[in-house]
């Protein structure tokens, strides 16, 4: 086996994903083209050397339809150049797409892929192209639930209070006003433009520095009614009876924000960066999937995390820097808590409870940042993981070279 390494990543601006956001007005294509056209600029690369494009992309209906990874790498780079492939698994699909990257170029099979993933949920609703994950029969059958009151559940099991899952919430937006002021993004973020060459979206939009813990508790749980008046707390107990009573203490504010975006990065052989005169900034070490039971779905990076460590034969302790999604507070929490991680590790910019989570570009989007941070601090390791619907889990480890 080769090694597979990561040349360059970029990003665009998380817009807020209403119709009253920045990127409202973008469609998707054109987000994925955008980073796509940009990383090309940086690296050099001409579209005829670029194997495949993998690319994540969750809600595959509307303007996200008909494999936007071959459209977008169409409307990027043009001619005939440049086959592209969209893959779904759920919100891990940003790292997915990265990884599976990487297993063509240490395979041997292809030399030089795009990965990354595209997410417009102001343009195209989450659900909206429906499946057996909406169906509340299936839900029955198999013993699923809304991801919110899986998080309920955990926090429950982990006797994880209001106060402390706001507790970090209030932390992960301090931590991100802290990046933003000293523009540890600059390297990475595309900021997108409109047709005329004018500035859409510069920065993060989602990010609210003046949030408090006092401005928190005002905000209401947000699936306490679907728990009760739907029956799920009652599903949920049958799995796990020694729970009495489900506490609801997920909010809007203490879970991941809904937003656009999209990241491209450039996954090689070593050949491949020799031939564009590119040194490679990292390369991907290991990588981890996993399972997890499917009621309480979100705890699916602690195993795939220890199966990444173990196949490049590591701890959690050789780890420099974490990225954990914060799909919602209770998941890095109980990540920190099970792997012995401190939290000076993890997260160190904030995470989505404060820039939002576009759900098939997340994954990429943190790969490059804890690469960013990596080399912003001198250090050597990284890893990224993030929980996946249906009880999944997906971790990937970088080494800077």
């Amino acid at each position: 086996m080769g090694e597979a390494y990561l040349y360059d990543a970029v990003r665009t601006p998380r817009g807020r994903g209403k119709d009253s956001g920045s990127l409202y007005t973008v469609r998707p294509i054109d987000l994925l083209a955008g980073v796509m056209s940009a990383l090309q600029e940086r690296t050099g690369f001409a579209s005829e050397m670029v194997e495949d494009a993998i690319i994540g992309c969750v809600t595959q209906a509307g303007e996200q339809g008909t494999c936007i990874a071959r459209l977008a790498a169409l409307q990027a780079w043009g001619g005939m150049e440049g086959p592209g492939v969209t893959l779904n698994r759920f919100c891990g699909s940003g790292l997915e797409a990265v990884n599976q990257a990487a297993a063509q170029v240490a395979s041997g099979f292809h030399d030089l892929i795009v990965a990354g993933g595209v997410e417009s949920m102001s343009r195209v609703g989450m659900g909206s192209d429906g499946g057996a994950m909406f169906d509340p029969d299936f839900q029955w059958k198999v013993g699923s639930v809304p991801q919110g009151i899986s998080a309920d559940l955990i926090a429950t099991l982990r006797g994880f209070s209001r106060s402390q899952v706001d507790a970090f919430a209030v932390e992960s937006q301090r931590r991100a006003a802290a990046a933003v002021e000293r523009n540890a993004f600059a390297k990475s973020i595309v900021p997108v433009k409109d047709l005329n060459g004018l500035t859409v979206l510069a920065a993060d939009e989602l990010p609210r520095k003046d949030t408090t813990l006092e401005s928190l508790s005002q905000l209401q749980a947000s699936f306490a009614m679907l728990g009760t008046q739907f029956g799920l707390d009652a599903l949920v107990r049958k799995r796990y009876p020694e729970v009495d009573r489900i506490e609801h203490v997920h909010h809007a504010g203490n879970s991941s924000g809904i937003v656009d975006g999209a990241a491209a990065l450039l996954v090689g052989s070593k050949e491949a960066g020799e031939k564009l005169g590119l040194k490679p900034r990292a390369r991907i070490r290991s990588v981890g999937l996993s399972v997890s039971e499917p009621l309480i779905m979100l705890y699916g990076p602690m195993p795939a995390t220890r199966r990444a460590l173990d196949k490049a034969g590591m701890s959690a302790g050789d780890i420099d820097l974490y990225e954990v999604n914060e799909a919602f507070a209770c998941v890095p929490m109980a990540f920190m808590d099970d792997l012995g991680v401190p939290h000076e590790k993890v997260n160190v910019n904030g995470g989505a409870i404060a820039f939002g989570h576009p759900l098939g570009a997340t994954g990429a989007m943190i790969l490059n940042t804890v690469l960013d941070e990596l080399e912003a601090r001198g250090l050597g390791t990284g890893l990224a993981t993030l929980c996946i619907g249906g009880g999944m889990g997906i971790a990937t480890i970088i080494e800077r070279v």
